[in-house]
């Protein structure tokens, strides 16, 4: 484990100014954009199993912190896989922190496959294109710009601000966000909520609403592995215990099975929102037929929640045999299971039965579900922040159908929320973007959430 800074001072309190954003100013905005492009050209990929380098990411963030007067610390429990924390220290001693957090890494891209080189960070007309341009090295980007832009104007936030940028996000976190959570707890005191990826963007239903759905929940992540077990023979044979068969046979009934619907607090809360939005009656949450007529009148507002109503189990590797005329003694497969609040034990059971006597199941990687509340003043400050720079805009909760490090950070007490603003136009399709060929983001997109980040962060 490295570490440089152990411990970082703090920067002096100033006047506290809520809700202000007069000091976000054309540098921070040209920051915004300049940072994401940036940020993208530092290849970060995360191949997972360990093989990634954030490292130089880290250090261009740590950088540009410096020269804010903001002392960051560099924390590393693999060589390479670098995170960087920084606190500014808010004007009331007494309130809670927030804690800010955003992933350097990136998954892969294939060149070939982009309309430009995805490390390129490219700005051409108005977009900035490359991978990680909304997953999401554009929300870092944009967290610099907010931060620097209080430095030159002596601006503080009402609470202490703690910052972190991540490495392994896009695998397990287990150098990243789970290290600083499980090792370095101190860094994170006071946080009480945090605010993080996947939310806040303009989703448009195609009737000329503007929807910008925040996240106050996500599925908890249950990456499977199956194992089965067999007779080891010659391919010419009859075997009835051979494990390919057993293997596939287990991972079909995984892959087919339809999981019941099971509501959360947060699906219900979004449901209400969306049924009022539209002017529909709210049926009884409870009546899984009603529920999903209601989904179904909501039209493209409704995958809004459509993939977070139940759980979903879906096969993505299998690794058999070593030659075609040997029937193998063992199979394996791995699966990705995302599961609600509160059904972790009908999961397992489930698992259980789906599986058979055949075929042993484990989790490779395991974090819990999470909701945070949306009738409270914190998610009031977003939705406020939103409809201030985008008088149309619809603000409701959604429960993320994935994970981001909130679900590591959960450990620590920390509320999480997707919050990282973007004002996307008509057509322009975000989910498509993560993970996704030709990433990119407008540059509009980064001013407006640089806007409203700093709004939001000055009034929490």
């Amino acid at each position: 484990m490295a570490e440089h800074h152990p411990q970082a001072p703090r920067a002096p309190r100033a006047p506290h100014t809520p809700g202000a954003s007069h000091h976000i100013d054309q540098i921070a905005l040209e920051e915004a954009v300049t940072f994401t492009s940036d940020l993208i050209r530092i290849d970060t990929t995360n191949r997972g199993q360990g093989d990634g380098h954030e490292r130089p990411a880290a250090e261009y963030v740590a950088e540009r912190l410096t020269e804010a007067g903001i002392d960051p610390i560099l924390l590393e429990k693999a060589p390479g896989r670098t995170n960087v924390v920084a606190r500014i220290e808010g004007t009331d001693p007494s309130a809670d922190a927030v804690l800010v957090h955003g992933h350097l890494d990136v998954v892969p891209a294939d060149p070939t496959e982009w309309s430009v080189h995805p490390f390129s960070g490219e700005i051409r007309d108005g977009v900035v294109w490359g991978r990680g341009a909304v997953d999401m090295k554009d929300a870092d980007a944009m967290v610099l710009a907010t931060v620097r832009a209080w430095a030159r104007a002596g601006v503080r936030p009402r609470r202490d601000v703690v910052l972190a940028f991540t490495a392994d996000e896009e695998d397990s976190a287990d150098v990243g966000s789970g290290f600083l959570a499980d090792h370095r707890p101190e860094l994170f005191d006071g946080c009480t909520i945090g605010l993080s990826e996947s939310g806040a963007y303009t989703f448009h239903p195609g009737d000329g609403r503007r929807i910008y759905p925040v996240a106050a929940g996500e599925r908890g992540t249950g990456w499977l592995r199956l194992t089965a077990a067999g007779r080891a023979g010659h391919g010419s044979r009859i075997n009835h215990e051979n494990a390919v068969s057993r293997l596939t046979a287990a991972v079909t009934r995984i892959g087919e099975h339809r999981w019941p619907l099971r509501l959360s607090a947060t699906v219900r809360a979004a449901l209400a929102e969306l049924a009022a939005l539209y002017g529909l009656p709210l049926p009884d949450l409870d009546d899984d037929a009603a529920v999903e007529r209601l989904v179904a009148e909501l039209g493209r507002a409704g995958t809004l929640v459509a993939g977070a109503l139940r759980n979903s189990t879906n096969p993505t590797m299998l690794d058999a045999g070593y030659k075609v005329n040997v029937i193998p003694g063992s199979a394996t497969a791995h699966i990705d299971g995302r599961l609600l609040p509160g059904t972790e034990e009908e999961f397992a059971a489930t698992l259980d039965k789906l599986t058979g006597p055949d075929v042993d199941w484990d989790f490779y990687h395991h974090e819990p579900p999470l909701e945070a509340p949306v009738d409270t003043p914190a998610f009031a400050v977003m939705r406020e922040a939103l409809q201030h720079f985008d008088p149309g805009a619809h603000v409701i909760p959604y429960c993320m159908y994935g994970g981001t490090d909130a679900k590591q950070f959960a450990r620590l007490g920390i509320q999480g929320y997707g919050f990282m603003p973007l004002r996307l136009p008509e057509g322009f399709d975000y989910q498509a973007m993560f993970h996704g060929v030709d990433e990119r983001v407008p540059v509009d997109a980064l001013h407006f959430g640089t806007r409203v980040l700093d709004r939001t962060l000055l009034a929490l």
